[in-house]
């Protein structure tokens, strides 16, 4: 990795997808629109008057016409609204983590989760279109007995990016892909295979992540010409997310781990 990435190897890309993920992991049909109910008006019934016999013609007073009752109107369903201003206000809504506000990303949210979700899936990463910021602290490692480790301190600036992801609940989210399924479609039907569907690339990406081998601290790393690598040739050879989520740290990974199984478990 490059000397900015040895500084920072942020968790935007697995982590965004996860939080995202979540909200838009299995298909659900879009609701229906909401009926008005209109009351109709209770009708009143005039006693028939009986004809009066005489000398005179007889009349007959006609019955009071009845009432019809009105219709039910059906409201017309409203435009969805994608814009990024309204994403955002409904997924900080089902957190109560007040750092999620901070972390989220303002623009282009759904098309960057699109992207995101078919380059996990894909095992590659999709560093320009990440949902979430870069974590504020650096990389760090440390050298014992001639070789470099991960320095486990390196793994609390992911605590915030889990903390949000744990504090959104499943079923909240769920709705809420309800709600943009449409968008999503429509947006992967522009830049993903027309023989995929946009569900089989979630399974896919949450896949690549339980996937990946539960490692204990500390991790032996080294440096090749600028870049840092794992010194196990088994977790080099890993995938690029796989490799990510491993840096977040084993009870990063395994808090991560946990909510993905619970996802699936949903499914």
């Amino acid at each position: 990795m490059s000397e900015e990435s040895k500084k920072s190897l942020a968790p935007h890309f697995i982590i965004g997808v996860i939080i995202l993920a979540i909200a838009l992991a299995v298909l659900l049909w879009p609701s229906e629109p909401e009926r008005i109910i209109v009351t109709p008006v209770p009708v009143v019934m005039e006693p028939t008057v009986e004809p009066v016999i005489d000398a005179q013609p007889t009349t007959l007073i006609p019955e009071t016409l009845v009432e019809q009752p009105e219709p039910d109107i059906i409201a017309e369903p409203q435009p969805l609204d994608i814009s990024d201003g309204t994403v955002k206000t409904k997924l900080l809504a089902l957190s109560d983590y007040n750092e999620f506000a901070r972390l989220l990303i303002n623009e282009a949210l759904l098309e960057r989760f699109v992207i995101m979700t078919i380059a996990l899936a894909e095992e590659n990463i999709a560093d320009n279109n990440r949902v979430l910021i870069q974590p504020e602290q650096s990389f760090r490692t440390y050298k014992q007995a001639n070789k470099e480790w991960i320095d486990p301190a390196s793994y609390k600036r992911y605590a915030p990016y889990v903390d949000v992801l744990e504090s959104l609940e499943t079923a909240s989210l769920l709705q809420l892909y309800q709600e943009y399924k449409p968008a999503i479609e429509n947006i992967f039907s522009e830049i993903g295979n027309p023989f995929d569907s946009f569900d089989q690339k979630l399974e896919e990406a949450i896949d690549v992540l339980l996937d990946t081998p539960e490692v204990p601290s500390p991790v032996e790393v080294f440096t090749d010409s600028v870049m840092y690598k794992f010194a196990d040739r088994r977790l080099e050879s890993l995938s690029a997310p796989q490799k990510q989520l491993l840096r977040t740290g084993p009870e990063n990974m395994r808090r991560i781990k946990a909510k993905l199984r619970e996802i699936k478990e949903t499914l």
